[in-house]
């Protein structure tokens, strides 16, 4: 199976300092026009056949003051479809990547080999943003994902952009690299589960790492047992296949040193909910419960394609949880590789149990900052719908950075608390802590005190819960189900919020 991870790579974007011609854009399929909500006689003086545009749309605002979208075909031979778009400058990142997806999603269904973009009537900061937007929708939903109907759809012919209008070019290779890592951690989210076993997930982890230059190692479950790692074996127990275990990545910059960077992902390829059995509605979709994992690995292969000059460790738990005469229990005990004890209450919480052991395993590297990645609790999603991410973090005055990526990326979070007093919830009467409890009450809280259990002090810590890992429609620029929610968020995080280079209390 060959992953297409590069597939928006091979677009090629083009960006002109001038406006388009009538004869440019007479010479394309499609064109997108993307103008302020108010735009003035300046605006539309830039824009080619800029009358027939502002007279169309005037008209519109006539009987819809609420318009700020108009379809219109060109009177050349062609028939040129045009997008015209009002957008106010100050729109939020993720309304400006909602509109864009609408307006990809219309250039996906007409499937042009090229699109022109022009922008108009914004300053330069605005224009940049619209145009990074644009250009993120339109790649996102080129890329093609998992079919396998015997009449499958083809893929998207496009293949080149032509940007106008902007006063500078724009350095495109964050918005190029979350793309290809966001691509990837989709593709993987959309396979079946009788696709994406553990076993065939680190195959094609394997060929990607070589692909890319990073060192690997695989902990099996004998690796595993060696280091005590009772939390991960207690899940994959009762694999019937013993292809569960733990993948170690590691991406080294050419010049060494500098502060590490850890990413870990919950991979469960599938969740019965092991004995304590999920009902047939909330059973449904579990393939997608190894996001965690594809996200981490989208994330690093993102930062590959950047650059960073930093190293990067990236941890996978790879396992299914199971139903059979082997698997864990309720009331069970069992002891992590940190040596804590820990007692089993839901066996359908078997996120918090592999990521336990990983997360331990990684804090043994000593990164500078640690970000973990799951689809972890359903209370998450309760708390803020599939429309945010919850976020938690061992270091307070973290939480407003952590918000700032959200809102910047468009990749929206919210912090919840972490407060110490949360532990009397998960006290054990024969273990060091509880697992989870049955109650429910605060659900992704707990799992978070859990976690950071496994996690030293000395580590900045992100616990992403993964609330937006799938919302039907699509969420901001992505047009699928499935999100790849938290590449671009990381991107943010960890670039324009300068996560590593900070330190705080």
């Amino acid at each position: 199976m060959q992953i297409p991870y590069r597939h928006s790579e091979k677009i090629k974007i083009n960006q002109h300092l001038k406006d388009a011609t009538a004869k440019q854009l007479d010479g394309r399929q499609v064109v997108i026009v993307i103008v302020p909500d108010k735009p003035g006689k300046a605006a539309w003086d830039r824009i080619a056949r800029g009358e027939l545009m502002r007279t169309r749309y005037q008209r519109r605002l006539r009987q819809d003051k609420t318009c700020r979208r108009i379809t219109l075909d060109l009177p050349n031979k062609r028939g040129t479809r045009v997008l015209l778009q009002a957008i106010r400058p100050d729109s939020s990142t993720f309304d400006l990547l909602t509109t864009a997806r609408k307006l990809a999603k219309t250039v996906r269904s007409l499937d042009p080999g090229s699109v022109t973009l022009q922008v108009s009537g914004f300053d330069s900061s605005p224009a940049a943003r619209v145009t990074e937007s644009m250009l993120a929708a339109l790649m996102a939903a080129a890329c093609p994902m998992p079919d396998y109907r015997s009449e499958r759809s083809p893929d998207a012919a496009l293949a080149r952009i032509d940007v106008f209008g902007l006063n500078e070019k724009l350095d495109l290779s964050q918005v190029r690299a979350d793309i290809t890592g966001n691509h990837l951690a989709r593709w993987l989210a959309a396979l079946p589960p009788n696709e994406l076993t553990p076993g065939r997930y680190r195959e094609l982890v394997s060929q990607l790492a070589e692909q890319e230059g990073w060192s690997m190692q695989f902990l099996d479950r004998k690796a595993l047992a060696r280091k005590k790692a009772g939390a991960f074996l207690a899940v994959s127990q009762a694999s019937p296949v013993a292809d569960a275990g733990i993948v170690h990545l590691r991406y080294r910059p050419k010049r060494r040193g500098g502060k590490k960077l850890a990413l870990v992902g919950k991979g469960i390829c599938f969740d019965t909910g092991g004995v304590n059995v999920k009902p047939a509605r909330y059973m449904n979709g579990m393939h997608e419960d190894m996001q965690g994992s594809a996200v981490a690995l989208g994330t690093l292969l993102a930062l590959t394609r950047l650059g960073v000059d930093y190293p990067v460790d990236c941890w996978l738990a790879l396992a299914e949880n199971h139903i059979g005469s082997k698997a864990y229990k309720p009331n069970d005990v069992v002891t992590a590789c940190n040596g804590t004890t820990i007692e089993v209450k839901h066996t359908d919480a078997e996120g918090r149990m592999v990521l336990a052991d990983t997360l331990a395993l990684a804090s043994r590297e000593k990164p500078h900052a640690l970000i973990d990645y799951a689809t972890l609790t359903g209370a998450c999603i309760y708390s803020l719908s599939s429309r945010y991410s919850g976020v938690f973090s061992n270091r307070f005055d973290l939480n407003e950075t952590l918000i700032a990526a959200g809102r910047d990326s468009g990749e929206r979070v919210w912090p919840f608390p972490l407060d110490d007093d949360f532990d009397e919830s998960l006290k054990s009467p024969v273990a060091d802590t509880l697992q989870c409890t049955l109650e429910g009450d605060a659900d992704h809280i707990l799992a978070a005190r859990f976690l950071k259990k496994f996690v030293d002090d000395g580590i900045h810590w992100v616990h992403v819960d993964l609330a937006a890992s799938h919302h039907k429609g699509g969420l901001g620029h992505i047009p699928t189900d499935t999100t790849g929610f938290g590449v671009r968020y990381s991107l943010n995080l960890l670039s324009q919020q300068n996560l590593m280079d900070g330190t705080w209390n």
